[in-house]
């Protein structure tokens, strides 16, 4: 259901006229940035308990982060994805909404402690993994019933514009206070920013009708999977996107960049973590308001970029290029993330969306989170510099293989 018509004029903000998507993009925008900065606090509290603990190694603990994150998503969201094609996009929102709340409530207790164990925050990211494998399936398949098909390309690039603005001031945001007052203010923060998600739900109107012909089952679950491998696009912009965040892993090893090879502090980190996303609101902004020409070319030659930013980081000792390389990263990933959603979002009947998402959310999570883990490890063998370069050249050579390998790809114009 459309609650409004939207105006002709600023194309590149079309979608934020129709009432619901603005609620649901505000209250993202909020809850994403108490993430991101809570990300930051999460990987630079680890990295200084293993330093203190002379049972782990400082690479392993902090890929461990990445493998507590991704086994909960892998093992929830096929269901998850059924879920949000049966229930109330809304009421999914809400739920999954107040149980990241309390996860963060939890790591703020740590905060205070003066050494938590591990396995606690470990636990508690994983926790806070499982809400997300619910609520993302349901928040992107919501957004076609909030928006009209013409807008909907509008509406991902300006959910990816809310996304990156939240990566940018929240990781800055969390360094500057990590640096200040330490980690457990950046997760009271990030607790009470989910409460902005629970009030743009209750505020909704819009009301998604829930697919009731197909009983709860491991077939009905696994539907997602069978649509998009019986779709040759589809499944190879999935399968692109999954093994470059895997080799192009790189937010893990940042506070290891920032404290042996770049010398600089919790401040810094922040920038780090936010420089991918200036770059991609750089990208979405240009992009919102246009149509991308031959669009499988274009995602080929972004994702390639992606690779060359990636191995420029391993190699970099200076930080203004480190930073330079990192919003090349988080530029080109977002021009890759839109022809990606787009393609995905008009080929997947409404029925079958949630699901559909949740295959996604394994490829585009899980590429990233295993990526960090398997960088972790392998960076305890030969270096974090090292392991991070070898990623981008492994990303560049995937980019050529795929566009050697599959035409309907490299020939894909985008929608007339």
């Amino acid at each position: 259901m459309h609650t409004s018509t939207p105006s002709p004029r600023f194309a590149a903000l079309t979608a934020l006229r129709y009432r619901d998507f603005r609620l649901l993009w505000a209250g993202q925008f909020v809850s994403i940035t108490g993430t991101q900065m809570r990300n930051v606090a999460i990987a630079w509290q680890v990295y200084w308990l293993a330093q203190a603990d002379s049972s782990i190694r400082v690479e392993i603990a902090l890929g461990l982060i990445g493998l507590a994150r991704v086994i909960p998503l892998i093992l929830t969201a096929m269901f998850s994805g059924m879920i949000a094609d049966r229930v109330e996009r809304r009421k999914i929102l809400i739920l999954t909404s107040l149980v990241a709340f309390v996860c963060s409530i939890v790591l703020a207790l740590t905060g205070e402690m003066e050494r938590p164990p591990l396995l606690l925050i470990y636990t508690m990211v994983a926790l806070a993994s499982v809400a997300g494998a619910f609520e993302l399936p349901a928040r992107q398949a919501i957004i076609p019933n909030l928006v009209a098909p013409q807008h909907l390309s509008n509406a991902l690039s300006l959910n990816i514009v809310a996304w990156q603005l939240a990566t940018v001031i929240g990781p800055a945001l969390s360094g500057v206070l990590i640096a200040a007052v330490g980690v457990a203010p950046v997760y009271w923060i990030d607790a009470a920013t989910f409460l902005a998600v629970v009030a743009a739900a209750l505020l909704m109107r819009t009301r998604t009708i829930p697919a009731r012909t197909e009983p709860v089952s491991l077939r009905a679950a696994l539907a997602g999977l069978r649509f998009v491998f019986s779709h040759r696009l589809i499944a190879a912009t999935m399968l692109l996107d999954f093994f470059a965040t895997f080799f192009g892993a790189t937010g893990v090893l940042l506070p290891i960049f920032a404290d042996q090879v770049l010398r600089v502090g919790p401040t810094e980190l922040g920038w780090m973590y936010a420089a991918p996303s200036v770059g991609a609101v750089v990208a979405a902004t240009l992009i919102s308001g246009v149509r991308i020409p031959r669009q499988g070319t274009t995602l080929l030659a972004a994702v390639l970029a992606f690779g060359a930013c990636v191995a420029v980081i391993g190699m970099s000792r200076w930080l203004p290029l480190t930073l330079a390389a990192l919003a090349g990263m988080g530029a080109a990933d977002t021009v890759s993330m839109v022809i990606r959603g787009t393609i995905r979002q008009l080929l997947t009947p409404d029925e079958l969306r949630g699901r559909m998402v949740a295959v996604n959310m394994v490829f585009f999570a899980g590429g990233p989170q295993l990526g960090e883990t398997s960088a972790g490890f392998i960076a305890s063998l030969i270096g974090a510099s090292a392991a991070v370069t070898l990623g981008g050249v492994a990303c560049i050579l995937l980019v050529v293989g795929t566009a050697l390998s599959v035409r309907e790809l490299r020939e894909y114009q985008g929608p007339g």
